[in-house]
């Protein structure tokens, strides 16, 4: 019964153990600087999404948007929010370097942000 219970507590955390590690290691996840301003964007999971917050300047504290995905290509919204417009975005990550744009029917525009 012991042995059992003990199997049964082992399994449990090695499954909780892998999602965690799984989650953590998105690439998405970290702190990100955009060159162009100097914004520093932090990307953490949230549910089933990775959701972008500002964490320095005029913005700080403010929703950039969410994308969903995995391993290094992401799809969701991404908000300009120096024009408080919503745009279907998509994210690239390669190594440290993020390709992140904002969509408006066939025109995208974005920028390769690195990560800190």
């Amino acid at each position: 019964m012991k042995r059992t219970m003990l199997s049964a507590a082992i399994a449990a955390a090695t499954f909780f153990g892998a999602s965690l590690a799984a989650t953590a290691a998105e690439p998405i996840v970290g702190t990100w600087l955009r060159p162009s301003t100097g914004t520093l964007v932090s990307y953490a999971a949230q549910g089933n999404e990775y959701c972008g917050t500002v964490q320095n300047g005029e913005y700080k504290g403010e929703s950039i948007g969410c994308m969903s995905g995995s391993g290094s290509n992401y799809t969701g919204k991404v908000v300009a929010l120096d024009e408080g417009k919503t745009y279907t975005g998509k994210a690239t990550v390669t190594g440290n370097s993020m390709k992140l744009e904002g969509c408006v029917l066939v025109v995208c525009r974005g920028e390769t942000w690195q990560r800190q």
